[in-house]
């Protein structure tokens, strides 16, 4: 039984953001045709000072390939202490038809990936055509990918972008205008970056609400990334009463996304979140309907993008001769 193996540099040199794009509404419609066997992901917390690990399942019937992922994170001591990253991800694949593990690789850039990918996804269906105005809160590398997603996909004109540290803001905005040439706006204030979005991105680690629905402007579109676990929020719940809401997963969503939030306050019933983003993609429900509307789309991420993305980059290595094989089993 041969199984490949396929280091960070060889997942990063196997896709584009364009083709992760597509994996990422591959994903959506197949989530929404009863194509995925999708278990709860679990995870564990470990003591302090250690952080977290999860781990993601999913089957997709039309590849036959279950996929695995276990992405860590929080370790914070880890590149002092032991040389290694304070977050790593792996991912295993296999064979549906056999349950042959076909592949292993670095997961650590898949997440960063698929999860930029699927802001872009969202702006194509819910964000208004005349978008031209971003705000970022939140400058790290998932704020990175969002840009990086986004522009493959709508032209940007300007960023607006906020941080808690200075210095973090300040990095953010060199490396952005050195890479995309889009001007970067430093805010004062995460007001001041609010009021100026077309396309409102939240990506921190927030433990409370960090955008107030006073500040934002009607036809804009939110990019709800941050909010994957109960106890993580970033919005205002009075946002989610007369948005447009949309959510990757309803049922992820409404027992740890941004959801939870207005849900467990009354503002609004599970029956006031307007669809799954894969519903709108096959036609099966409208996306932004005027210019007026405030959407909003919450992501929590799922099992079968990284399916669908890690399952592409291995067709890639394949198809290209790239990586290692080893054998579990001889003959």
């Amino acid at each position: 039984m041969k199984t490949l193996l396929l280091n960070k540099e060889q997942v990063g040199s196997l896709i584009c953001m364009r083709e992760v794009i597509g994996t990422v509404e591959e994903a959506y419609k197949a989530f929404n045709s009863n194509q995925v066997i999708q278990p709860d992901y679990i995870g564990i917390d470990l003591p302090s000072p250690r952080g977290d690990i999860d781990f993601k399942l999913g089957y997709y019937k039309a590849n036959e390939v279950i996929s695995m992922k276990a992405s860590s994170g929080g370790f914070i001591n880890n590149p002092t202490t032991y040389g290694v990253p304070s977050g790593m991800g792996t991912i295993l694949l296999f064979d549906a038809r056999t349950c042959a593990l076909i592949c292993v690789m670095d997961g650590s850039l898949i997440t960063g990936l698929r999860t930029g990918a699927a802001g872009a996804v969202s702006v194509k269906v819910l964000a208004r055509k005349d978008a031209k105005k971003i705000t970022s809160i939140g400058t790290g590398n998932q704020a990175r990918m969002q840009i990086r997603a986004i522009s493959e996909v709508m032209k940007i004109e300007e960023i607006h972008a906020w941080d808690s540290t200075r210095e973090t803001l300040a990095k953010f905005k060199a490396d952005i205008e050195s890479e995309f040439g889009i001007p970067v706006i430093m805010a004062n204030s995460k007001k001041d970056a609010v009021e100026q979005a077309d396309i409102l991105i939240t990506t921190t680690r927030g433990k409370g609400p960090l955008v107030e629905a006073a500040w934002v402007k009607p036809g804009t579109h939110i990019v709800a990334i941050g909010t994957d676990t109960q106890g993580k929020q970033e919005l205002d719940p009075e946002l989610f009463r007369n948005a447009k809401i949309v959510n990757d997963s309803i049922e992820q969503c409404i027992e740890k996304g941004e959801t939870w939030h207005p849900l467990v306050k009354n503002i609004i019933a599970k029956s006031d979140i307007h669809a799954e983003i894969g519903e709108i993609l096959l036609g099966k429900k409208a996306g932004r309907e005027n210019d007026e509307e405030i959407t909003i789309f919450d992501s929590t991420g799922m099992a079968i993008q990284d399916n669908t993305t890690s399952n592409r980059i291995y067709r890639n290595a394949i198809e290209h001769d790239i990586g290692s094989i080893f054998e579990f089993l001889k003959g």
